[in-house]
């Protein structure tokens, strides 16, 4: 096919990689040693690249070679040759754990500088055009949090805007949502953008020893959506688990009695909205995006009843026949809740206080605490994506990978949020990964672009390919073959050619 002539940049993605090291396996495929590959477009050709991610974490494991550093879902243990002090001392100096710098999941932009990100609090700083792993960041010296989401924000003046969580510092348990600027002044070193960081707010667990478990968060033009659910880590399971032999996952529970919590916090003045708004017990990993309308704020996720999702991708559980063996017991729904941030006070117990056009609804209790019950959009997709010049903003349009009831995606689809149209793209033995969209220059409409996507072939005869697709009809423009065994990915970002600085050291 052909490609824009326009399309001028890098499309990079990560994710996990090498799950056997020696004759040690990972547990989870969440778990497996990073792998970074690119797909980079220059005057209508393209070039592949992968690299594993240089980690503290993977040069220990492969010295070793075997597992040596724990993964969330793997507990590594010292080498059992070691005296029994040693052995006593490494218990010890697990209780909290030191985490690791297998940054996995995705790639985040700060100022003109590319990392590689998972959801502790360490990121590696990677250069896009050659995939080479340079400095570590440990968050924890800049920001007092344990563990941060992969999926930051970006506002218009570049900053990025993150949450994380800070266990029981001083005490208290929190969820804290920091700034970084893009750019500091030029006498300031390298890497101080960090330096400059700052709390914008936190909000406190409703859980001392519990705090809610989050993937990603919502942003509107005036608010942070942050949503604290039943699916909750606990801390004391977690200081003991080395101890007691278990993993990290194990010590996640989701409790589907308990409420779900809605927090909105005020930008300018840095304050949480102090009405009470939830809704039933819920485990969501995905934003899609969130927008203000007359005195609401809307926000579009998807959510799933239970969490099996996590567990259907132990090891031991990806066999040949994956597929047809696992069924999720839960299928992905994308909800819409519309939440009435201004409304009449004086409103009856049990009326509903939504005055947008919507089957969503926020009904007053007795306490005065809002219940929210969403709207139903579609179900069976995962990995949104939106044009992330409307996020924030009303919009029309998600990108999503399409699944069933089983956790593999085996369809792309462009979803209408207003007119809940459907259009998908798929093909026999294809798996694609998290479609990412991206505007052609002269964009007018919101769908004015392509979308990109790396398919992955369940056929090991047929070989991987990048997809090009027309974002507005759906219609292929064209494929780049790949002769390499190209991995399943997580997220990644497109990175113009403009945004690209090339280092002349």
């Amino acid at each position: 096919g052909q490609l824009p002539t326009w399309l001028q940049g890098i499309l990079l993605r990560n994710g996990p990689g090498m799950h056997t090291i020696g004759d040690t396996k990972y547990n989870h495929w969440f778990d497996g040693l990073a792998l970074l590959h690119s797909f980079t477009f220059k005057n209508g050709e393209v070039y592949y690249r992968s690299k594993y991610l240089r980690s503290d974490t993977y040069d220990c494991n492969i010295e070793a070679n075997r597992i040596v550093v724990s993964e969330f879902g793997t507990m590594a243990y010292p080498d059992p040759c070691k005296n029994i002090f040693a052995k006593a001392f490494s218990y010890l100096s697990h209780t909290i754990p030191e985490f690791t710098d297998n940054c996995l999941i995705n790639i985040m932009k700060t100022g003109d500088d590319f990392y590689a990100t998972s959801e502790t609090n360490f990121i590696r700083k990677i250069n896009p055009q050659t995939l080479e792993t340079l400095e570590k960041v440990d968050y924890s010296k800049y920001v007092a949090v344990n563990m941060a989401t992969s999926h930051p924000h970006y506002d218009s003046a570049g900053n990025v805007l993150n949450m994380g969580t800070s266990i029981v510092d001083k005490g208290k348990t929190k969820y804290i949502l920091f700034k970084i600027p893009p750019s500091v002044p030029e006498k300031e070193k390298k890497n101080s953008c960090f330096k400059n960081l700052e709390v914008m707010c936190s909000i406190p667990s409703r859980s001392l020893l519990h705090p809610s478990y989050y993937h990603s968060f919502g942003i509107t033009e005036n608010y942070i959506v942050f949503i604290e659910q039943p699916f909750k880590l606990d801390i004391v399971k977690m200081a003991t688990a080395y101890i007691r032999g278990v993993n990290w996952a194990s010590c996640l529970a989701y409790n589907k009695e308990e409420k779900t919590w809605f927090h909105f916090v005020d930008k300018k003045t840095k304050k949480e909205v102090s009405t009470k708004f939830y809704t039933d017990a819920m485990v969501l990993f995905h934003h899609i995006n969130a927008y203000e309308e007359d005195g609401h704020i809307i926000f579009d996720i998807i959510a799933y009843r239970d969490n099996s999702l996590y567990d259907m991708f132990y090891l031991k559980n990806l066999t040949e026949d994956f597929e047809e063996k696992n069924k999720l017991t839960s299928i992905p729904t994308c909800k819409r809740f519309v939440v009435p941030l201004q409304y009449d006070k004086d409103a009856e117990v049990g009326s509903n206080l939504v005055t947008l056009p919507s089957t969503a609804t926020a009904v007053k209790e007795k306490d005065g605490s809002i219940y929210c019950q969403p709207e139903i959009l579609c179900e069976g997709i995962e990995l949104p994506r939106i044009n992330y010049d409307y996020n924030g903003k009303k919009y029309k349009y998600v990108f999503a990978t399409e699944v069933q009831w089983s956790p593999i995606p085996t369809k792309i689809a462009k979803f209408n949020v207003q007119t809940k149209e459907m259009l998908h793209w798929g093909e026999d033995h294809c798996w694609p990964s998290e479609p990412v969209f991206v505007p052609s220059p002269d964009a007018r409409e919101e769908d004015d672009g392509i979308v990109l996507t790396c398919v992955v072939m369940s056929d090991p005869k047929e070989a991987p390919f990048l997809l090009v697709l027309d974002a507005k009809t759906f219609q292929e423009l064209g494929r780049a073959t790949v002769d390499v065994e190209m991995h399943l990915d997580l997220h990644g970002m497109f990175i113009p050619e403009k945004d690209l600085k090339f280092d002349t050291e």
